[in-house]
């Protein structure tokens, strides 16, 4: 039995390396939440007079132009390194930002915006996830899972709150906010290592320059299919992982982009109460992350994941019947408990199924899968809403999750994933 080292946690939180990656992933994500759950669907909702359907649409394009370029980022980022992708990434977040200010409600241009807001945004989840995990090691790969999703939570879930006190006033003054924060994310961008000192990082340095140095001949296409084949070769995960990770996006991809409609035209609530709702779900599972990733270091996965499954698909289909304040409330506070249970521990789940050797494009690969999620449920999402009520999103939403907390039964009685 491989004995756990209690100093992993604080060795990685030190890390300057990390604290780059949190600081990039908390900006972009204020960014991104602030866009894709206050600013856009309220603007082409309201403004624009669009449907709900073309309202999931426009989001799953950011979805989907995320997912397109993930696996090969992967694939790149173990070649190239962090600085220049993730500087791929920014900038052209920053220009789907300016056109988006820019675009005066004209819906083309949104779109455009949208998907190249997916494409900037599609090496944070690569470079980030690849660069904690390889610092952390396995020793604490729950609690640098913990502070990643922290990071995500603190900033998708800050977004909205914050950018909804400057919608108030106007789109120009949230703009403005936005741009500056992108700028900041660029600058520190350019501080992450280049190639060579990201293999060190990663302990392989010599393996990667002795690839260098005598080359390769074979066409760019036939050397990826061959990196990919070996990374298929070094994998031994159940394969019923593949749609467990597809599920358990798809449930959040129903919810995406229906929550601020529910909040606005079915609870009818001001700007502030709204806020006082993702407050109330994000601070318990932000809360909540910390110690459970130390407990899933501690203990495994396993019960975690029963229990985060279970809560949230109950308390799902009960959210979307409630037109309680208090007790929306109540039931958004249980989602974070169960959310809180699940990100840690299904993340460290999947860190297990990662070789060492190929981080950046298994990971790439497996978030491309829980991306494709995403996308599906973002679209499915608005149907449901248009057809079958504001009620269908979450109850479909809740059964998928008690469907992942039976396949997740099958996984567990699995033998671990080995790694090589």
């Amino acid at each position: 039995m491989e004995l756990r080292k209690p100093w992993a946690g604080k060795k990685v939180l030190t890390s300057p390396f990390v604290v780059q990656l949190l600081i990039i992933m908390y900006l972009v994500e204020f960014v991104k939440g602030a866009l894709l759950v206050s600013v856009l669907p309220v603007y082409m909702g309201t403004v624009l007079g669009l449907s709900a359907y073309a309202v999931g649409w426009a989001l799953a394009l950011q979805y989907i132009g995320d997912n397109a370029f993930r696996s090969p980022l992967g694939w790149i980022i173990d070649r190239l390194g962090y600085r220049y992708v993730m500087l791929f990434g920014v900038i052209l977040t920053f220009i789907s930002v300016s056109i988006i200010s820019l675009s005066h409600g004209h819906f083309a241009w949104i779109i455009l915006a949208c998907l190249l807001l997916g494409i900037g945004t599609s090496p944070l989840w690569p470079c980030v996830i690849t660069g904690a995990t390889a610092v952390a090691g396995s020793e604490a790969s729950g609690t640098i899972m913990s502070v990643v999703y922290m990071a995500w939570l603190t900033g998708v879930g800050s977004g909205p709150i914050i950018i909804n006190f400057f919608i108030t006033h106007s789109f120009a003054m949230a703009f403005r906010l936005i741009i500056v924060m992108m700028i900041v994310v660029v600058l520190i961008a350019l501080l992450l290592p280049g190639r060579r000192k990201s293999h060190e990082l990663e302990g392989r340095l010599v393996p990667a320059e002795a690839h260098h140095k005598h080359g390769d001949a074979a066409p760019l296409l036939e050397r990826m299919a061959r990196y990919f084949a070996r990374v298929r070769g070094s994998l031994h995960a159940s394969r019923l992982l593949y749609p467990a990770m597809f599920m358990q996006n798809f449930a959040l991809g129903l919810l995406t982009p229906v929550l601020t409609l529910f909040a606005r035209t079915v609870l009818h609530l001001t700007p502030k109460q709204y806020s006082l709702l993702l407050l109330a779900g994000g601070a318990v599972t932000v809360l909540g992350l910390i110690p459970v990733g130390k407990w899933v270091d501690r203990f495994g996965t396993k019960w975690f994941l029963h229990a985060g499954f279970l809560i949230a698909a109950v308390a799902l289909p009960v959210l979307g019947f409630m037109r309680s304040l208090p007790l929306v409330l109540a039931i958004v506070a249980f989602i974070g408990i169960g959310y809180a249970c699940i990100i840690p521990a299904w993340n460290a789940l999947i860190a297990e199924a990662i070789p060492k050797s190929e981080r950046g494009a298994v990971w790439g690969f497996f978030l491309t899968i829980e991306g494709l999620g995403m996308v599906f449920g973002s679209i499915l999402s608005g149907k449901l809403w248009d057809n079958l009520g504001p009620h269908s999103p979450f109850l479909l939403s809740g059964s998928v999750l008690l469907l992942l907390f039976v396949l997740h039964l099958f996984i567990a009685r699995r033998p671990k994933v080995v790694v090589r």
